[in-house]
């Protein structure tokens, strides 16, 4: 089992790291156009601050997170983009920045008060506190790597995407259900190559269908970040072929993906 606290020091690092990369932006980078259709760095950030602010109702109010469900589920394919439309639009960056950085630390705290145990309501299966705080690590870092790709900047890989590595193996059998395909039975192999932070493993040893590749391609694959042609992912195995085509790390509908460099979508 996950350590929560140190889980949810990752959280915050990762965090940090991404508002680095964007508290010194002019007016005109933060309406840069990211990898993302239709989002701006500034509606990447939004996001991130609905889905934290979520997270918090979800931790602290079960009744009105209830309701917030009951909303989405009427609007199942827009509601995540409504959430950090309405937020990118009613704010400028300032004040964009500064709500993210109050409804994160926020979050913070209530998951670091959270009693052993807690299950914490979410659009999926109830979560606990370390898986909470790990899928907000995910998304963190792969809406940074939207804003990263739009600024430019080649980010250096840390120990953290270990995190990203693991929701995205868990959420194997997910990604099957929302596209209407029985999962294989069985776990997979998963042995990931992170330079400077050790090898990154999952499932059997033994298991006969395996994925093999860098840690931060694997990454970039099940955040739907790049296109597999694109990475040095590997499969050996029919389902784990298959599993590559169709994995993310994220609830919700089975997302499009990116286009291979070079295309468009």
């Amino acid at each position: 089992m996950p350590d929560v606290a140190a889980v949810i020091g990752d959280l915050r690092d990762e965090s940090e790291e991404l508002d680095g990369l964007v508290r010194e932006l002019s007016a005109g980078q933060w309406a840069a156009a990211t990898p993302a259709p239709g989002w701006s760095i500034a509606h990447q950030i939004a996001h991130l601050t609905w889905t934290d602010e979520v997270a918090l109702l979800a931790a602290t109010d079960a009744e009105a997170f209830a309701a917030e469900v009951a909303r989405a589920m009427e609007a199942p394919e827009s509601f995540v983009d409504r959430g950090a439309e309405e937020i990118a639009a009613a704010l400028e960056p300032e004040a964009l920045l500064a709500r993210w950085r109050a409804g994160r630390e926020r979050l913070e705290a209530v998951l670091r008060e959270a009693p052993a145990g807690t299950r914490i309501p979410w659009y999926g299966p109830p979560m606990s506190v370390a898986s909470m705080a790990t899928a907000r690590i995910m998304e963190t870092w792969a809406h940074g790597q939207d804003i990263a790709d739009a600024l430019g900047v080649t980010r250096t890989p840390t120990a953290r995407l270990r995190h990203v590595a693991r929701i995205g193996v868990r959420a194997r059998d997910y990604a099957y259900l929302v596209r209407g395909i029985k999962a294989p039975e069985g776990e997979f192999r998963v042995e990931l190559e992170a330079p400077g932070h050790g090898p990154v493993v999952f499932g059997p040893e033994d298991a006969p269908q395996r994925v093999t590749g860098p840690l931060v391609d694997f990454c970039l694959l099940v955040t739907q970040r790049a296109h597999r042609d694109d990475l040095a992912v590997r499969a050996v195995g029919p389902d784990a072929d298959q599993w590559l085509d169709i994995a993310q790390a994220f609830a919700g509908p089975a997302g499009p993906g990116r286009a291979p460099r070079g295309e468009v979508k």
